[in-house]
């Protein structure tokens, strides 16, 4: 049973720099935060990099229930462990990681993790959502000694944080953390809603709305799934050149149609509907679309766009009667410690391309409120902050 490293830095506090969320709607402050060595079946790691995700601005905007401040954002990053603390095994000082919001326990009991069929491990899911390690305190101090909550299990709009053992996927030396950070979220999810949730098959038809990372991240798994015909759907077209060189064959601008668009998919440019379609926006009405422009008969839709708090989702029972499943996915249905470093395998094999999502760049942890900037632009996809 491993306890604390040998890293000079192993057993004591470090102080750091971090982009701390004060209030909802305000902008990050960069302070000077404390950050505590980790405990039993903790790990505490130096991010290199973090990627921006539109969860981190929902949060921010206040539009998360689970939202709690002051807190310390980010959840897509690459890390360099620094220390564990009692009990870790899996990891060292040294190893690589993508911190995953979704853990895996990997325990023998847990009916999740040892079910295909899921990937929502609920180990941490309690403590996780207040803001708080499982133990039930947190890692962040300020500099007048007060609590910053953590958030998603990560935390990663810090020089450090600290990470439940099962919240870290350990991958190879080798690859880039400033572009694999992005497996921690988007990248991910788009991929495995089309792999894993809806396996989709050689020429399926598939509609996709909203084209962000998520978005076009669907549209590529979709094309190596070997998608037929790929309809990308937005209301900004700037982001159709994208698309078509993910994968898509159709582009389609739902704001200047004279018809409902599903209605324009299922009848105008297929005969019957897709056969899949996803959500990716996080808009009731645009899950309701994607549902309805469903084949009849056998049309699945997926929803992985998060609806703002309080929202609910709605279409005729007759939907569903006529063979249509709704369903959703939450990263993608990918077992965190597992496929990760699957998926990293596969990007520096040359097979899984991912460099395209990185439209914005920046240098150190002080520039995340520019790399907020830039993602609510409209033509940023991922934002990357090196630190």
């Amino acid at each position: 049973m491993s306890t604390a490293t040998t890293t000079s830095t192993a057993g004591k506090p470090i102080v750091c720099k971090a982009m701390v969320a004060r209030a909802a709607k305000q902008p990050l402050t960069l302070e000077t935060i404390t950050v505590d060595p980790p405990k039993a079946g903790e790990v505490r790691v130096k991010v290199i990099a973090n990627a921006l995700c539109h969860t981190d601005v929902y949060t921010l905007d206040g539009c998360d229930p689970e939202g709690l401040f002051p807190c310390i954002l980010g959840h897509e990053a690459g890390c360099i462990v620094e220390s564990v603390g009692e009990g870790v095994t899996s990891v060292s000082p040294g190893d690589h990681v993508i911190p995953c919001y979704t853990p895996q326990c990997c325990e023998a009991q847990c009916i999740f993790c040892q079910s295909p069929k899921t990937n929502l491990c609920p180990k941490i899911r309690s403590t996780q959502g207040k803001g708080i390690m499982p133990d039930g305190s947190v890692r962040f101090k300020d500099q007048d000694g007060n609590p910053i909550y953590h958030f998603m299990g990560c935390s990663t709009m810090s020089e450090y944080t600290v990470l439940a053992e099962i919240s870290c996927a350990k991958i190879e030396k080798e690859a880039p953390l400033d572009k694999v950070c992005l497996f921690g979220c988007g990248v991910s999810t788009g991929l495995g809603a089309v792999w894993n949730t809806c396996k989709v098959e050689v020429n399926s038809t598939v509609a996709v709305f909203g084209l962000g990372a998520v978005g076009l991240a669907v549209i590529q798994g979709a094309k190596m799934a070997g998608a037929s015909k790929i309809i990308a759907v937005d209301i900004n077209p700037s982001k159709f050149p994208a698309a078509i060189k993910m994968g898509a064959t159709d582009v389609l601008d739902s704001s200047q149609l004279d018809k409902p668009v599903q209605s324009h998919i299922a009848g105008g440019l297929t005969p019957w509907g897709v056969d899949y379609s996803f959500d990716c926006t996080g808009n009731t009405q645009v899950m309701r679309a994607a549902l309805e422009c469903a084949h009849r008969g056998w049309g699945t839709s997926c929803v992985i766009g998060v609806a703002a708090s309080g929202h609910e989702i709605s279409t005729r029972p007759f939907q569903l009667v006529t063979g249509r499943v709704w369903k959703g996915t939450a990263f993608g249905g990918f077992k965190s410690r597992r496929d990760v470093p699957l998926l990293v395998e596969r990007f520096m094999s040359g097979k899984l391309p991912i460099e395209d999502y990185i439209t914005h760049e920046f240098n150190g942890v002080e520039t995340t409120n520019d790399a907020i900037d830039a993602l609510h632009g409209g033509n940023c996809l991922r934002a990357v902050v090196k630190y």
